[in-house]
Order: C-alpha cells, then structure tokens, then sequence
C-alpha cells in the first residue's frame, strides 16, 4: 500500500506525499483580486468610451466582456506562474517515451503541459517508461500546468453553459453515457461489491472490500438503521448501501439511479439474496422521485451531478420526502477552497472525461452553508480524503492488472489509457488534499424530538452511544416550538 508516495511522511498512519517545491507555492490567493475586478470593471468602460456608447450600455458591455476579460485574466497570470516554476527541464526521457516524433522534438528539453500529456497518452503518441502511478507521483519533473486553449474552449463552451442548464436530458446523456457503459468496465477497478464511492480504512492491511464494509456499517451506525424504517438512497449505483441495509438492518430501502445497467445489476443481487420487498430500485431522475416520506435518506457521492444552480432545490427536496425526526446522511467529493493550477486542471480533466456535469464538487463551507440555508442542521462532518486516496490506489491495482487492461482496451480503446490516468492521477490529488471527500449527518431542525444519537468512535470498537454526566445521550433533544 504504501507503494511510492515520494518518500514522504505519515499521518494518521497513512502515507502522504512530501512537499513540493516551487509549484506548490503557486496558489490561486496569490492572485490580485484588485488587478482582477479593475480589469472587469475598466475595461467595459474604456469600450464604452471608444464606441461613444451612452452610459445606460454600461451594464451590457460589463455582461458581454465578463467572460473574454476573466479568461484572458487567468491565462496571462497561469503563464506568469508557469514561468516562474521554470518550464525547462531534463527529465522528460527519464519518464516518458515519445511515439510521435513531433512531440518529441518539441518537448526534448522542456516540460508538457499537462492537458498535453494526457492526450497524448490516450491517442498511444507516447507511453511511461514505468508504472503510470509512479510516473505521476513525479509528474513535477516533467509538467506544467499550463492552461491551453482547449482549456478555454471547454471551459466557455461546454462547462459553464452545462452549469447554468443542468437540464433533465444533459443529466441523463451525461450520467447514462458514464454509467451505462458496461458493468465489465467497472467491475474491473470496483471489484465484486460494486460501489463507487469512498470506503474507510481501518488498518493499511485491509483489502478494497474490508474498508467498503466498513463504509456500510459506518454510514448504517451513523444513520441509526431500524428495522422496518424506510430508507431512501438517492444515487444508488449498483444498489450496494440499500441491499446491505435491507439484509443486516432489516429496513424498507428503495434506492435511485438514472442508470438502466446498475438497475439490472442491483435487482439482480436482491434477488439472489431473497430480500423481497425489503429491497427496491427504480430508474428515474432524481426530480420524480415520488414525494412519500422516509425515516432515513442517504446520497453518497451523487449529489455532485445536482450541479451548483439546482443544489437548493434538491436539499429542499431531501428536506421535504424526510420523517419530521429522520436523518439525513450525506457524502460528497469538492475542491479545497485555496486551490492550486494543478487543482484547476484536474478539474477541468473530470468534467470533460471522468464525471461530466458534476460542477457542484464545490469546498465543505459551501456545502454547509447550502444545508443550513434548507433548513437542514449539520450535527457532524467527517473529512475522509486519505480514506478516498487509500480505495482509488486499490482501484488502480485493479484496473492496471494486465489481464484487466488487455480485456478491457480491446473493448473499450482509447477510455481505458484516460481511466489509467484518472486513478493514478486521482490518488495523489485525494492524499495531497487537492480534493477531499466529507461525510455530513444532518437532520431537518423540525420542532420535534430529534433522533440523532450522540457517539463517539473508537477503532476497535466503532460506533458507540456516548456516556455523559452519568447517563444515556439518547433522544434528549427537544426544540421549543
């Protein structure tokens, strides 16, 4: 497990890369927020004034020239940085291995821009000369992160009118074409249990599956799974969560997907289990979901694909479908708030290839103010990055095991070299803290009895009741109507 991890550290017992040099000081703060608002501000008014507009056009002019004077900003700031993190280098061959002699001319003695290297790492023009986690894990040596005019393209033409849009048939060709590809394709990194999401680690000798069960009984114990209760999970995927609390929790779950194939799969694993109607799944966006009420609601890692604009209006949603005493649970993937260009083009690499429309992977305090503005109160929040590094390294193995990648690139061509990449790439991004993932235990702040429980959590022992001033912390709460 411990695998490369640049000779770096431990903590928590986990390993964590070492600090970098150079690049790493290069952040977004560093930017003059002044320099940036002068130029959107000035500019439309020096426009003005050049045309002879009247002073009413103003507003229009800002509004038009917004976008062009942002992007242009960032570009000329990227390549300041990029500059001054040095741009020549001697390690290029050291890693790589060109196939197209072009770029091998071009990049002999001088770093690739990142968005660079992975294109051409998916079209076959060059390959590593090691493990691609290895390679990666020295990406410093050989890469900027340079924004491009692709980048740009992307960014004005398919990210942000998908931010403002986020229209019932985006999400659906967006999220089928992703997860309906062929449940081969996953089962070959998610392995047998089928779950995409983050598990939790208690030991570094546990196993992908071991740390998945773990995530069950973290997410059941934190919920307070009951029998019979109805259990609502939003995203469901492959239906692991909701079969696995129907079987050990004895609950009413009914997950949802906008996927045919993880549909077929989940039901599928129900039925050989014998759950019976203590197990459901229906295919359908998140927005027709039927308005019945459930004691407990979970969403692990879907909520993303709500995108920024929606995101109230699926919180009220949750809110509303939610028991006056029941729980919410919820799970999800954002950036860090003081990012990096490393942080920007990582990004903008998920929402092209890995997880499109997913804009709303936004830091923890945004999504902690979007609960409270729904009314939800946040009892408890639990940052799992390293957790979610740890289970993307056990996708790696899997996927780079070279049975896997000869099955699998006859397929599914050129996807397979962009997978390799996004989970190399991703486990050093999820241990560096560039992107974590938080767990958040909310409840509806009714003016009702509240069922959250207070606990606490060993290792060994996991999830207990807490003792406090001699006695049971259990069901005490009341807010005065």
């Amino acid at each position: 497990m411990e695998r490369i991890r640049n000779g770096g550290p431990k903590a928590n017992g986990f390993a964590t890369g070492k600090k970098l040099n150079g690049i790493d000081q290069l952040a977004w703060h560093k930017i003059s927020y002044k320099a940036l608002f002068g130029l959107l501000f000035v500019t439309p008014a020096l426009v003005q004034y050049s045309l002879g507009l009247p002073y009413w056009c103003y507003p229009i002019t800002c509004a038009v020239l917004f976008l062009p004077v942002f992007g242009v900003f960032m570009v000329v700031f990227n390549r300041m940085c990029v500059a001054e993190s040095g741009t020549k280098s001697t390690n290029v061959k050291r890693f790589i291995e060109f196939t197209d002699q072009i770029l091998a001319s071009k990049y002999a003695n001088r770093k690739i821009p990142m968005i660079v290297l992975y294109e051409a790492y998916a079209d076959g023009k060059l390959d590593f000369k090691c493990d691609v986690l290895e390679a990666l894990e020295n990406r410093h040596q050989f890469c900027t992160y340079e924004l491009t005019f692709e980048h740009i393209k992307f960014l004005l033409c398919n990210f942000i009118p998908e931010v403002i849009f986020h229209s019932r048939n985006q999400d659906a060709e967006q999220v089928c074409d992703h997860y309906d590809r062929g449940n081969d394709f996953y089962r070959g990194f998610l392995g047998p249990m089928m779950i995409y999401t983050s598990g939790i680690c208690r030991d570094e000798t546990e196993n992908l599956e071991d740390m998945q069960v773990n995530k069950l009984k973290s997410v059941c114990e934190k919920c307070q799974l009951k029998e019979g209760e109805r259990h609502l999970d939003i995203g469901c995927g492959w239906g692991t969560l909701v079969n696995y609390a129907a079987e050990n929790h004895g609950t009413y779950s009914t997950g949802v997907t906008i996927a045919n194939r993880q549909v077929e799969w989940a039901e599928g694993v129900a039925e050989e289990k014998k759950l019976g109607t203590r197990s459901k799944f229906l295919c359908l966006d998140y927005r027709d979901i039927p308005n019945v009420q459930f004691n407990k609601i979970t969403c692990l890692e879907m909520a993303e694909h709500v995108g920024v604009r929606k995101f109230q209006s699926f919180l009220a949603q949750v809110r509303d479908m939610l028991e006056d005493d029941g729980i919410f649970f919820l799970q999800i993937a954002g950036l860090r708030r003081t990012w990096q260009w490393e942080d920007f083009i990582w990004g903008l690499f998920m929402a092209k290839y890995i997880f499109p429309g997913a804009d709303a992977s936004c830091p923890l305090g945004w999504v902690v103010t979007q609960l409270e503005q729904a009314g939800f109160e946040v009892h408890s929040s639990e940052t799992i990055g390293v957790h979610y590094s740890l289970t993307i390294n056990h996708w790696y193995d899997n996927w780079m095991k070279p049975q896997t990648q000869a099955v699998m690139t006859e397929k599914y061509g050129r996807v397979v070299r962009i997978w390799n990449i996004f989970l190399a790439w991703s486990t050093i991004i999820a241990r560096q803290g560039n992107s974590t993932c938080t767990q958040l235990l909310c409840d509806g702040n009714y003016t009702v009895k509240k069922q959250i429980e207070c606990f606490e959590f060993t290792p060994d022992v996991g999830f207990t009741l807490k003792k406090r001033g001699g006695g049971w912390v259990k069901q005490l709460l009341y807010i005065a109507a």
